[in-house]
């Protein structure tokens, strides 16, 4: 048989070879996600916080401009209950197609520790995509408690064991975390009192009912413009461009004290490689835009958007930290 060439000398395919061809391709692995492009339809982020918090507001704020990045609207979709463990199921149930995204937090690394048999492994069921945004914390006391800063705070407890009340939100989230981390260190017993969330705590602390609370620096914001509560320091590593004279934990005494809340994406493990590199590049681009920064700024919310291996192994760091520090202060939740 005489094998028929086009123009430029090169094998003209039969009609039947031509559509063979076309469907080989056709069902070749990834074809179908290589032919159409990624995001094509509306992108889900999945919060297991309820609206109005900083998770919520973080997530809501950051999706809109990766929106904008991706041509594609980000639909936020909050899920609570189980201690994120509703939405995390929610996200792994979904296609793993890259159209369904958790923005989640430190959770991701206690729950294991907290609660008994979880349906999934955290670790190999979900995939880091970046670190978004870190959420500062701070202690504050009420107005009339008798410490001018972190040093006459801690001395007090000292000489009061068991008697200085601090409330957080709630039991095993990262204020209580970085509670029982900053009694660890400083060889202090404070009261703790746990909140369903730091609005509660932040009105306690301005009422007098606790002496002092560990909340973000958001919720913290609104107590110090009544007058009735000081900031004594921060969670960072370093101070905050909104609170520059505020200083650290850290550089009261307690080097490498660094815990502020955080929230990040993730996507479920078995999700294509291009969508999470896709969505973690929009997200880098995003926390580059200076109206985006001012935006959040006054949640007192940070941008981070940090690579997907930077994200690993900063998770690494802190599942390692966290897990000792519930175990070691025999954290329990509700």
């Amino acid at each position: 048989m005489k094998t028929a060439f086009d123009a430029a000398g090169m094998p003209r395919l039969s009609r039947r070879g031509a559509l063979l061809a076309s469907l080989a391709a056709a069902l070749a692995p990834g074809a179908a996600f290589a032919q159409a492009p990624w995001p094509n339809r509306p992108v889900r982020i999945v919060v297991p916080f309820s609206a109005g918090g900083a998770a919520d507001t973080s997530a809501r704020a950051v999706g809109q401009k990766v929106g904008e990045i991706l041509g594609q609207s980000l639909v936020i979709e909050n899920r609570t209950g189980g201690n994120a463990v509703v939405a995390a199921s929610a996200v792994l149930g979904s296609p793993k197609d890259g159209y369904t995204f958790l923005w989640d937090a430190a959770n991701q690394l206690t729950n294991p520790v907290l609660i008994k048999d979880l349906p999934f492994d955290y670790r190999s069921a979900f995939a880091p995509v970046t670190l978004a945004v870190r959420a500062p914390q701070a202690l504050v006391v009420r107005h009339d408690f008798p410490a001018q800063n972190l040093d006459e705070f801690l001395a007090v407890a000292r000489a009061k064991p068991g008697t200085v009340s601090c409330g957080t939100p709630p039991s095993g989230a990262m204020g209580h975390l970085a509670l029982a981390l900053l009694q660890q260190r400083a060889k202090v017993q404070l009261l703790h009192t746990p909140y369903r969330g730091g609005a509660d705590a932040a009105r306690d602390v301005m009422g007098g009912q606790i002496d002092s609370a560990l909340i973000t620096t958001s919720t913290a914001r609104g107590t110090l413009a009544t007058g009735k509560t000081r900031m004594l320091a921060v969670t960072s590593a370093t101070r905050l461009a909104a609170y520059p004279e505020v200083p650290t934990i850290a550089e009261r005494g307690f080097p490498g004290y660094d815990m502020d809340d955080w929230f990040g994406l993730f996507a479920a493990a078995g999700t294509p490689e291009g969508p999470i590199q896709q969505m973690q590049a929009a997200v880098v681009q995003a926390a580059k835009d200076p109206a985006l920064a001012a935006a959040i700024a006054p949640q007192g919310t940070v941008l981070v958007a940090n690579s997907t291996a930077e994200f690993s192994a900063f998770l690494n760091r802190q599942r390692e930290l966290l897990q000792k520090l519930v175990r070691d202060a025999n954290i329990t939740i509700g």
